[in-house]
């Protein structure tokens, strides 16, 4: 592997890597306060649209780590920061949670189901049979199909739980028509996020559990990749995709000290 630059900012998932199930990984508090006294620029992601970032803040400082909300970036920020980018103003009907309704607040756009721009999916508890169908209805009639994330399943303590993208699969099976996905493992976010924080790939980490996802979008983005056996990746299953992290280890608790 060719030799790179020494890593200025750091991105990292958020479940798996620094909380698993709502507690948090041994050694995520030494590796969040490590970021904040070095100064370093760095960005916990996750591809959940559920939450605003300063619910997520909460969420995490009630487990013993303290994030800035400047410091969380999620697939609905990307995905309002894309559509902000190519419709301006627009509209859109929204199946989500404040996650995402809140971050196509914030760049002006407007929710309807009156002939809108766009269909916006993401994730929701309350997935309901009429909001999917006005869904479907609005696709086919000409509204475009965007999507928070692929990610087919979600975790939960009673087991896995339907996500964005097994519900996107409904509405293209009914629909005929695929969404764009703006989550990981498309690295629009990872690039996204690193230009919010003014960061550079050449110089910038990415930290995952998730080799189709996290480790996937980093090594698009042009980062280097660290994959942790603290979540969904075994060790054994690494070498069962066409591409490998840069580094595998146990947990972020072997990255403090690379700060």
């Amino acid at each position: 592997m060719a030799e790179r630059k020494p890593i200025e900012s750091w991105l990292t998932d958020m479940d798996g890597v620094l909380m698993h199930e709502g507690i948090p990984v041994p050694g995520a508090d030494a590796f969040i306060k490590g970021l904040r006294e070095s100064g370093k620029p760095f960005l916990v992601l996750t591809n959940n649209s559920i939450y605003t970032p300063r619910d997520l803040h909460a969420r995490l400082q009630r487990i013993g780590l303290d994030v800035p909300v400047a410091n969380i970036w999620t697939s609905a920020l990307a995905t309002a920061k894309f559509l902000d980018s190519q419709r301006p103003g627009g509209t859109a009907y929204v199946i989500g949670e404040a996650g995402l309704t809140t971050a196509l607040h914030d760049i002006g756009y407007i929710l309807t189901d009156a002939d809108p721009d766009y269909v916006v999916l993401g994730e929701t508890r309350t997935y309901s049979f009429e909001a999917l169908t006005k869904a479907i209805r609005l696709i086919n009639a000409g509204a475009r199909f965007i999507a928070t994330n692929p990610d087919e399943t979600g975790p939960s303590a009673e087991g896995a739980l339907p996500a964005t993208g097994s519900v996107a699969a409904l509405i293209t099976k009914a629909t005929g028509r695929e969404p764009y996905f703006v989550g990981k493992p498309n690295p629009l976010m990872m690039r996204a996020g690193l230009n919010a924080i003014g960061a550079h790939s050449e110089t910038s980490a990415m930290i995952g559990d998730r080799m189709d996802t996290d480790i996937l979008a980093g090594l698009e983005a042009g980062m280097e990749t660290f994959l942790v056996l603290t979540g969904l990746t075994r060790a054994e299953e690494v070498d069962l995709h066409p591409f490998r992290p840069s580094w595998v280890v146990d947990s972020i608790a072997d990255l403090v000290e690379l700060i």
